[in-house]
């Protein structure tokens, strides 16, 4: 019997690319029930799974959107901490590997590019939701043996992305308003097209085993920043458009200038990096939303 790799979050961004990828290529047999199969913040729904037919899990599962975090922040702690320590709980029964995808943790940073030893300094509830997950994976790879894996991603785009968030919002109005209006155009972020992101957890599915320890933290983005103003011109110069633009200048409380990840960890362990410019994945994004968003 092939064991088969568990995909929590299959339904999300992330989780649906990465099936998407997995079914083109066979690389891993895999199961991705939906949250309606598997609630993971109620640890018996664990039940149904076969734990015997499972090699690794990649942990996608939670909430994501910031803003909503400040509203509801017991939701996320809920679902990303205490489901994540479910999680964990499963894994330990059945000796069984993990990757869990965490966030930017490291708040207004000290220095730039940022590397895993900067310290964490949590500034939204979101962040503090994923760093209480991370201290849970941190304890269960110390004390019970768990082989798991966290991926610190800064910041992710690519098709398919809800319009809420940033790029998809831009490139909406840049093809169907009649200008381009956003919270403000200063902050920057480093971003990582998806494909890139996927390429990495098959990447790190195989390498697993390979790793000494029990417990490794990895950043993962493209080693450079872009602003607000510079995804609007890079969606415009790619569209041909020269729509006006319109900053209301609102920060987002606890607002964060400037960030870049060190990615030389996660190039030394994995022989990873990003194979898109920015550039690159804007268009393919451009090309998936020009139908969908119009």
């Amino acid at each position: 019997m092939n064991k088969k790799l568990l995909i929590t979050g299959g339904s999300g961004f992330i989780g649906r690319n990465l099936c998407k990828k997995l079914l083109e290529t066979q690389e891993f047999d895999f199961i991705s029930p939906d949250s309606k199969e598997i609630d993971i913040t109620k640890k018996e729904t664990f039940a149904l799974l076969f734990a015997d037919e499972i090699f690794h899990v990649i942990h996608l599962a939670g909430k994501v959107f910031v803003p909503d975090s400040w509203i509801n922040p017991d939701d996320f702690i809920t679902v990303n901490a205490f489901g994540t320590k479910n999680m964990l709980e499963f894994c330990r029964r059945y000796n069984i590997s993990l990757t869990y995808i965490s966030t930017y943790l490291y708040g207004q940073p000290e220095h730039i590019p940022i590397d895993e030893e900067a310290p964490v300094k949590v500034n939204n509830p979101y962040a503090f939701s994923k760093h209480l997950a991370e201290q849970l994976c941190s304890f269960y790879a110390q004390e019970y043996g768990v082989k798991i894996i966290i991926l610190r991603l800064f910041n992710i785009y690519g098709p398919g992305q809800k319009e809420k968030l940033l790029i998809p919002h831009i490139i909406k109005q840049c093809i169907s308003d009649k200008e381009i209006i956003v919270e403000d155009i200063l902050p920057k972020r480093d971003y990582v097209y998806v494909d890139d992101f996927i390429n990495l957890l098959l990447s790190s599915i195989k390498q697993v085993d390979s790793i000494n320890s029990n417990y490794e933290i990895f950043n993962v983005g493209s080693g450079y920043s872009m602003s607000v103003a510079e995804i609007i011109d890079t969606v415009q110069n790619i569209l041909g458009t020269t729509k006006n633009v319109v900053s209301k200048k609102n920060k987002r409380k606890n607002e964060i200038n400037d960030v870049v990840a060190d990615i030389s960890k996660i190039r030394k362990y994995f022989k990873w990096e990003p194979k898109y410019t920015f550039e690159q994945g804007i268009a393919e994004t451009i090309d998936y939303y020009g139908t969908k968003l119009i």
